[in-house]
């Protein structure tokens, strides 16, 4: 458990004063699944699975444009030379083989 977890969890009230789970909080109990004959139709889990997915990204912390367009400066300048080193060493392996083969 990392720090992070441990503060939510005293915020919770879920942790005493050695940072030890607390025993007199009771756990949360896990919500049933549906039996077979109990499920939901296929239109009502869709909803169910869109309005999920909107919950979490509502959670992601997005970046701004001035982030967004450092991020991708970094992803390109990585992949030039990424490119390049690749191109390098293909280049150098093909001069070496052909080098080795005219002897």
């Amino acid at each position: 458990m990392n720090r992070e977890q441990k503060r939510a969890m005293q915020k919770a009230g879920a942790l005493d004063e050695q940072g030890e789970v607390s025993s007199t909080q009771p756990r949360a109990k896990p919500t049933p699944r549906p039996s077979n004959n109990q499920q939901a139709g296929i239109f009502e889990r869709i909803r169910t699975f869109f309005s999920e997915v909107s919950a979490e990204l509502k959670k992601v912390a997005w970046p701004n444009r001035q982030e967004l367009s450092g991020y991708t400066s970094v992803v390109i300048v990585s992949l030039l030379f990424v490119g390049l080193l690749v191109f390098g060493i293909d280049y150098g392996c093909n001069k070496a083989i052909i080098f080795l083969f005219q002897s």
